[in-house]
């Protein structure tokens, strides 16, 4: 099989995975004696398709890995400027996140989904796998976008078929939050990114490929450039960055594998991903290095790192302190990024992959604690750990990859952001980034200190149900996924080496 055949099939599969969930999903009918099996054929043809999706990309690797950048042009949108897409090294390590984490995250799902209540639930579960498996093939679309017509065409895609998502508990805080999320994030894409992709095309003469060492230099410089980035990154709205940041703590009405969706598999990745790759392959290192034009985005992003901490540190509320967590770190992949720098680069890609494993970790944990335990607040999770330790140790370690200690992945996408700093000679931005794994620790570690060291609340759970008086480990279809991810905090450690060999070509490319 080609490489390019590859890559047709790994973007088909996901798609027509969601096809067949939604065909299935009209024999699911909660009178019909026959309904669980029609549930397990439904679950079975989501998870089949996240296998096989996993399957294609990982074949892709050893092409890339040999220097290969497979390419298929699909169709002219424009003159010159086709809907293409080529796989490189930076979109490789992105498409095997995205992929790869939708396993886990599906199962996690069908546990989850399956202990929601059952009114109206049925037909929203086939409509929640579907949109989900759309999602994902929108994300690869991203991964492998061989120009910006066709990341924007995709990143657009993302964010209307997580829509449904966001909503799909249907009550009028769900649909408010969605009214934030789609109204953020198409406005930032619409005013500010797709000017950016026509200012570029202004300059490039029409060139909007994606190239080693980019294709602004020699053809633009000075103030429009500034201008140019700010387009770029405040229109990528899924970076999250400040101000444009308020979707992701909206959005966490959404069910727990939604949330583990927008942080860790697709939807927030995709945007740090694509401030990453405008950065290596539209402006290129060396041409904002020598101009000084990321400077202010340094500031921007370290702004957010440490705001989005402060804010962790103050909310009661798990699942709205893990979302300002998710900001903080985002911060520090666009901080990699607006350093350009070969080491903050590299620590930049790096971080994409290691967040994705704690942060879905650790929402895999909460979903669990909402479900099982009926625990939202902190503050009423005392002693939760002795009835659940599988899933509060699995918190701890997801806790520690992300706070950036060995030996689990996260130390790795720490030090060489740190490195990357040094590199550029920039004290400011190292002790920012010390700073924030500090203030990591405060608002992680106390949630595991309740829930070990503290007597058993008797307390109302913090939802409108009191938690149940005897409880413990929530499902085997919730409890061994989260386990894995954990298991894959420490797995990044030790591939840490791998994903560096991966990335260093990006480099050169710049």
């Amino acid at each position: 099989m080609t490489p390019e055949t590859l890559v047709t099939m790994a973007l088909a599969a996901p798609l027509a995975g969601a096809i067949v969930v939604a065909v299935l999903g009209r024999n699911v009918n909660d009178a019909d004696h026959t309904f669980r099996t029609a549930v397990n054929i439904r679950d079975g043809a989501a998870l089949t398709a996240s296998l096989v999706t996993f399957g294609l990309v990982l074949a892709l690797l050893e092409h890339v890995q040999a220097g290969s950048r497979p390419s298929v042009e699909v169709i002219h949108v424009l003159p010159g400027v086709p809907l293409m897409f080529e796989v490189e090294p930076l979109g490789m390590l992105f498409a095997l996140v995205a992929a790869g984490l939708w396993i886990p995250t599906s199962i996690y799902a069908f546990g989850y989904m399956r202990k929601q209540p059952r009114i109206r639930s049925e037909p929203s579960q086939t409509r929640f796998f579907a949109c989900f498996a759309v999602a994902i093939f929108a994300a690869l679309g991203i991964a492998f976008a061989g120009n910006l017509l066709t990341l924007f065409l995709f990143y657009e895609l993302l964010t209307f078929s997580t829509y449904p998502l966001v909503t799909h508990a249907g009550t009028d805080k769900a649909r408010r939050a969605g009214r934030v999320y789609l109204g953020v994030l198409l406005f930032t894409s619409v005013a500010f990114f797709l000017s950016a992709i026509l200012l570029t095309a202004h300059f490039t003469g029409g060139d909007l490929s994606f190239r080693t060492g980019g294709i602004l230099a020699g053809r633009v410089e000075g103030a429009p450039v500034f201008v140019l980035l700010g387009l770029f990154v405040f229109g990528t709205g899924k970076a999250a960055l400040m101000p444009f940041h308020r979707w992701l703590p909206a959005a966490m009405v959404a069910p727990t594998p939604v949330s583990a969706l927008l942080h860790a598999v697709a939807v927030v990745k995709a945007g740090v991903f694509t401030v990453l790759k405008i950065v290596v392959y539209i402006f290129g290192i060396d041409f904002l290095q020598t101009g000084g034009y990321s400077t202010w985005l340094c500031w921007v992003a370290a702004i957010t790192i440490l705001a989005g901490s402060v804010i962790a540190l103050t909310r009661d509320n798990l699942k709205i302190r893990l979302a300002y967590s998710t900001v903080s770190q985002l911060g520090c992949i666009v901080l990699g990024a607006a350093l350009a720098t070969p080491a903050a680069l590299l620590g930049g890609g790096l971080h994409l992959a290691m967040h994705a494993m704690g942060k879905i970790t650790l929402f895999f944990c909460a979903g669990s604690l909402i479900v099982f335990a009926r625990k939202t607040e902190i503050s009423t999770m005392d002693g939760v750990g002795r009835r659940m330790p599988w899933t509060m140790a699995a918190f701890f370690v997801a806790s520690l990859s992300i706070i950036g200690l060995p030996p689990l992945g996260g130390s790795w996408s720490k030090l060489f952001l740190a490195a990357g700093a040094a590199d550029g000679g920039q004290t400011a931005f190292m002790a920012v980034l010390m700073l924030s794994s500090l203030l990591s620790a405060g608002y992680l570690l106390p949630v595991v200190a309740r829930a070990f060291f503290r007597p058993p609340s008797s307390g109302a759970g913090g939802t409108q149900q009191d938690a149940p008086s005897e409880f413990g480990e929530g499902a085997a279809l919730c409890t061994v996924p989260l386990i894995v991810t954990a298991a894959g905090c420490g797995a990044l450690f030790v591939w840490g080496g791998f994903m560096r060999e991966l990335l260093v070509p990006i480099l050169e490319a710049s």
